[in-house]
């Protein structure tokens, strides 16, 4: 049997539960994927999207809904080595990738003030592009439960407001489009037990400000990862709160919130406290 077809079986096998099943729980869950559909899976050359790559295969393979899938590859700047290393991959596995090139890390490297958020949005803006290009109505990105807890958190404790990353959104600069993200269900953890146990190696971070961290030995500096180790080390007293602080996001008691905002309109409690 050729290696990518054992790496298939692994996920519905193997990971049933944790890979495939919660991947098919969140496409139906969030109706994701309908009649029709032409989805731009977008794979930044790590685990978690190119899992998301296989696992689209495979719902191509045995769903009842039509639809078709385009494997899209942005190359923001990246070194020969990890562009190589993404090909590589794409090979070994079997995904048919289309790659394309932009200059972000070039536009982004001297801006001080946000420039991961800027240039998240600026690869968003180029996938959305690029797959409307390809005729497709949805672009797929690989976040995963833990990125949506973390999201929870910072936003909380660095932002000032609750909120989360939700499972679909309409674009509101690219009409007819929309972002969906299957891998919400699947844990980090059990992305990495498939990877290791496959002895698969993707690329890590090819961003040259994670690089520069790493040089400079600061690591720390990054929110994200305090945020993964304040929730491993909150899980060491109850190991439940993870899923406690998903969960939250789907509890929220109006009666009980001092202000929200919805579609700009700010609604207080003092609005309607006398009636």
């Amino acid at each position: 049997m050729e290696r990518y077809k054992e790496i298939e079986r692994t996920i519905i096998k193997t990971y049933r539960k944790e890979i495939w099943a919660r991947f098919v729980k969140a496409i139906k869950d969030y109706k994701m994927v309908n009649e029709g559909d032409k989805i731009g899976v977008c794979m930044s050359g790590g685990k978690d999207s190119f899992l998301m790559a296989k696992c689209f295969q495979e719902l191509k393979r045995h769903s009842d809904v039509n639809f078709d899938v385009e494997f899209i590859v942005m190359d923001p700047g990246y070194s020969e080595k990890n562009r190589e290393m993404i090909i590589n991959n794409a090979k070994l596995l079997n995904i048919p990738i289309t790659i394309f090139e932009t200059d972000i890390f070039g536009r982004v490297v001297n801006i001080e003030d946000s420039p991961c958020y800027l240039c998240a949005r600026m690869r968003r803006g180029y996938l959305y592009n690029k797959a409307q290009e390809l005729g497709c109505n949805k672009i797929a990105l690989g976040h995963h439960f833990d990125d949506v807890i973390e999201t929870v958190l910072m936003g909380m404790f660095y932002g000032a407001q609750f909120q989360t990353m939700m499972p679909k959104l309409h674009s509101t600069n690219h009409p007819g489009m929309e972002l969906i993200r299957p891998m919400y269900f699947i844990r980090e953890e059990d992305i990495i037990t498939w990877k290791n146990n496959n002895d698969l190696t993707f690329l890590q971070c090819a961003c040259k400000f994670t690089e520069d961290y790493t040089k400079n030995k600061k690591e720390d500096d990054s929110k994200r990862l305090k945020m993964k180790k304040l929730i491993k080390e909150l899980k060491k007293d109850y190991d439940n709160i993870d899923v406690n602080i998903f969960q939250s996001t789907q509890n929220v008691n109006l009666d009980t919130i001092i202000s929200y905002k919805q579609k700009d309109k700010i609604t207080h409690f003092l609005d309607d406290y006398e009636n």
